[in-house]
């Protein structure tokens, strides 16, 4: 639940009391131009910006009173890719599933099936470096995946790729939506929200 959302940056009015309540397992479609404040909204649902007002809750948790537990359900994907070029996918995974604190055998377990889900699985020893734009941007959605959240959240994840990698993204948030997991999708393409979403919201000028 979002509610009364207000963000400021300087002058400009990011985000003007926007409010809306996702239900568990939906998956719900942000939809809107650059600019708009898709990225400021997830941003601040993510704990990454504080919000000048509003109140929102995550899982059961009040994000302002109990940001911890409020994380532990999520999972983001952000529109930059948050890898590191000189080590390996795995690595990469063996990194951000420590963060997490998934315990070491069970994270190694789970490295695999999201290497399979991604279609990576023979990719994955080679450095990041080596990776085309579409597969860096699997391998970021990959890092999202390891703690198993209830709720992801996903700010315009198929810009700037290739076809290939576009569609593979496409056939996992559906997976992930069919085992009903609570999906936030923010996009500024039509036909993307029309596949993947229950319900939009579109924002427009905060």
């Amino acid at each position: 639940s979002v509610i009364d959302l207000k963000k400021s940056f300087d002058t400009v009015d990011a985000l003007k009391g926007i409010s809306f309540n996702i239900p568990q397992g939906e998956c719900y479609g942000l939809l809107g131009p650059n600019g708009a404040g898709k990225t400021t909204t997830i941003s601040i649902m993510s704990t990454m910006i504080k919000p000048d007002n509003g109140e929102i809750i995550i899982a059961g948790y009040n994000l302002q009173t109990n940001p911890l537990d409020c994380k532990k359900n999520i999972g983001v994907v952000t529109q930059e890719i948050a890898l590191y070029d000189e080590l390996s996918a795995y690595d990469n995974l063996l990194f951000w599933g420590g963060m997490y604190k998934v315990p070491r055998h069970e994270l190694v377990k789970r490295i695999d099936e999201t290497f399979e889900l991604m279609g990576l699985s023979d990719r994955k020893n080679d450095k990041v470096k080596t990776y085309s734009g579409g597969m860096k941007r699997r391998i970021n959605i990959a890092s999202a995946l390891l703690h198993k959240p209830k709720i992801l959240f996903m700010d315009e994840p198929t810009v700037g790729i290739d076809p290939q990698s576009r569609n593979l993204i496409f056939e996992v948030v559906e997976k992930l939506h069919k085992e009903g997991m609570t999906i936030i999708y923010t996009t500024h393409y039509m036909e993307e929200a029309e596949r993947l979403c229950d319900r939009v919201g579109i924002i427009d000028n905060g």
